[in-house]
C-alpha cells in the first residue's frame, strides 16, 4: 500500500492489547477490496452473506459477518458486523455503506463506522456530495472536509468496483478510498497458484500481495478462481512472523440472504 497509514507493529499473542485492534479492522477491510464469486458474474451486485474466522497467530478472536442487501433500483446497502475478543479485551464493529450503481460504475452515498471495546469508542460519518465536489467526513469527534476528483470510495463497496473491473480487464488495480478523515491508496499484484485446504472446504487459488513501499509489513490474500474469485484467506505477516490469519467459515447466496434478513426483522 503506497501512501497509506502504517499499522501499529504487532510482537506475539502475549502482548496482544487494544491499540493493536486497528490492524484486525485494515485487514478486515481488505478482505472487502477482493471480488465477489461466480455466482455473482451475470449480477455483480447480487445479495450474499459471507462469514470469516478471525485468527490471532493461533487463537482465534471471532468472527466478521458481511451482507450485501438485495437493492431497490440502483441503490445498495452493505453491512459488516464483527465480534472479536481475547481474554478481557474486545473489539465490536458495525460498519454500513449506501451507494448506487450505473454503468458499471459504483458512486458512494454515505458510509457510517461504529466502534465499542476495550480502549475508546468511537464514530465515524462520510457523506459523499458528488455533485458539490466534497466529501464531509467525521472520526474520533474531528471534522474533515475534503475534495471530491475522480473515482473515489468507502472502504466497503470498494470491493464491488474492484469485481467490476476484474471482469473488464482494468490494469492496474488501485483504488483510493476515503476512511479515518482521508484519502488512502490501496493496489495489489498477483504473486501465483496454490492449493489452499480450510475447514470450510479445499481450494484452487491465486495468490495476491497487497503493494507496500516497505518489505516488513506484508499481507497476502488467496482467491478461488473456480468459484468466481471468491476470497477465502487473508494473512498478515511482521518482520516475516504471522500476526494474523482470516479464513472463510460460510457462504450463503440469494434466496438464503432473504432469509436471514426475515429473521432479523
Amino acid at each position: 500500500m503506497s501512501g497509506g497509514r502504517t499499522w501499529p507493529l504487532w510482537s506475539c499473542p502475549c502482548r496482544f492489547n487494544h491499540r493493536r485492534l486497528p490492524l484486525i479492522r485494515s485487514l478486515l477491510l481488505l478482505i472487502l477490496l477482493l471480488p465477489l464469486p461466480l455466482w455473482a458474474q451475470t449480477s455483480p451486485l447480487a445479495p450474499h452473506t459471507a462469514e470469516y474466522q478471525v485468527n490471532y497467530g493461533e487463537i482465534n478472536l471471532g468472527g466478521a459477518r458481511f451482507m450485501l442487501l438485495p437493492p431497490e433500483g440502483d441503490f445498495y446497502q452493505y453491512k459488516l458486523d464483527s465480534d472479536l475478543s481475547l481474554l478481557v479485551l474486545s473489539d465490536k464493529r458495525h460498519i454500513r455503506s449506501e451507494f448506487t450503481y450505473q454503468d458499471g460504475q459504483l458512486t458512494p452515498l454515505r458510509f457510517s463506522h461504529q466502534r465499542t471495546g476495550t480502549g475508546p469508542n468511537f464514530n465515524e460519518q462520510i457523506a459523499f456530495a458528488k455533485e458539490q465536489g466534497k466529501i464531509f467526513s467525521r472520526y474520533k469527534d474531528e471534522k474533515s472536509k475534503l475534495d471530491y476528483s475522480g473515482a473515489l470510495y468507502d472502504a466497503l463497496m470498494v470491493q464491488l468496483q474492484f469485481r467490476l473491473d476484474l471482469a473488464a480487464g482494468k490494469e492496474p488495480l488501485a483504488y483510493e478510498l476515503v476512511k479515518d478523515n482521508e484519502i488512502d491508496d490501496y493496489s495489489f499484484k498477483i504473486v501465483g497458484k496454490e492449493r489452499m485446504t480450510l475447514a470450510s472446504g479445499v481450494y484452487n487459488t491465486v495468490k495476491l500481495e497487497v503493494v507496500r513501499d516497505s518489505t516488513k509489513r506484508q499481507t497476502f490474500i488467496w482467491m478461488a478462481p473456480d468459484l468466481g474469485w471468491l476470497p477465502v484467506r487473508l494473512t498478515h505477516f511482521e518482520s516475516g512472523s504471522k500476526q494474523l490469519d482470516i479464513k472463510l467459515a460460510k457462504l450463503s447466496l440469494g434466496s438464503e440472504v432473504n432469509n436471514q434478513l426475515a429473521k432479523t426483522e
